[in-house]
C-alpha cells in the first residue's frame, strides 16, 4: 500500500482550507445517476488507501472490501434489491407510496466501480481493546472508514451511492466471503451524470433536512 503524503509536524488549516471543507460537506451526495466511464485503478486504489487513516476502535481496522465485478454476481445483487424493493414499496400508502415508487434507490445499473464492505468480526488487530463491552464499536469503525472513502470520492469528483435495500445474507452467500464476514454496505462508485443543488431525496419531496438530530442535552 502506498502511504498518503504525510507531514512531519501537524499542518495548519487556514481559512480557504476550512471554507473548502464546509463545501465539500455540503456537496457530498449519495448518488444514483452514474455516466458509464470506468474509474482509474489508480485512483481507485488511492481512496482505498486513504480508508485506512479511518479511525478504528482499538486500531482494530476491521473493514474488508469486496469488489464486485463478475456479472452474474451483479446480476444476483440486483435481483436481491427488486426484491427488497418491492417489499418495500408495500409498506408505504397513498401519497408516500407514489413518491416511494418514483425514487431511483440505486445505481446498480451504470455504477462502473461497485463495492461490497464487509466487518471482520473475528479480527485479533486491536487485541480486542474498547469493545469488550461494546463489540458493535467494530461495525461502526467500519462506518466510518465508509465516510472517509466517501468525502474522499467527493474530492475526487467521484459520486458514492449507498444501496442498503438489501439483504444482507443474500449478499454474503452471493460474494462467498469468509463466515466471519459481517455485510454493512454495497457501495456503487463512478462519475456522476450531474451535481445536484439539493439532495435527491429533498428535491423530490421525500424528506427535507431537518434539524432534529442537533439537539444537545444538557445534564
Amino acid at each position: 500500500m502506498t502511504q498518503p503524503v504525510g507531514c512531519s509536524s501537524p499542518p495548519v488549516f487556514d481559512d480557504y482550507f476550512r471554507i473548502s471543507f464546509e463545501e465539500l460537506l455540503v456537496w457530498r451526495r449519495d448518488v444514483r445517476r452514474f455516466r458509464n466511464d470506468p474509474v482509474p485503478q489508480q485512483l481507485e486504489e488511492h481512496l482505498l488507501d486513504l480508508v485506512q487513516l479511518a479511525p478504528s476502535v482499538g486500531n482494530s481496522q476491521p473493514w474488508r472490501f469486496v469488489r464486485v465485478k463478475s456479472a452474474n454476481v451483479r446480476r444476483a445483487v440486483r435481483g436481491n434489491f427488486e426484491l427488497c424493493n418491492q417489499e418495500a414499496l408495500a409498506g408505504y400508502q397513498g401519497e408516500q407510496a407514489k413518491l416511494y415508487a418514483g425514487l431511483k434507490l440505486s445505481g446498480l445499473d451504470q455504477a462502473p466501480l461497485q463495492l461490497a464492505v464487509f466487518c471482520e468480526d473475528a479480527t485479533e488487530q486491536g487485541y480486542g481493546l474498547g469493545r469488550a463491552t461494546m463489540p458493535e464499536t467494530l461495525a461502526w469503525s467500519v462506518v466510518g472508514a465508509i465516510h472517509i472513502l466517501w468525502l474522499s470520492a467527493c474530492v475526487h469528483g467521484l459520486g458514492l451511492g449507498w444501496v442498503s435495500i438489501l439483504d444482507p445474507a443474500k449478499v454474503t452467500s452471493a460474494l462467498s466471503v469468509p463466515p466471519s464476514w459481517r455485510f454493512i454496505a454495497y457501495l456503487c462508485l463512478g462519475w456522476p451524470e450531474e451535481a445536484g443543488k439539493v439532495p435527491e431525496l429533498e428535491g423530490l419531496k421525500w424528506q427535507a433536512r431537518t434539524a432534529a438530530g442537533r439537539t444537545v442535552l444538557d445534564r
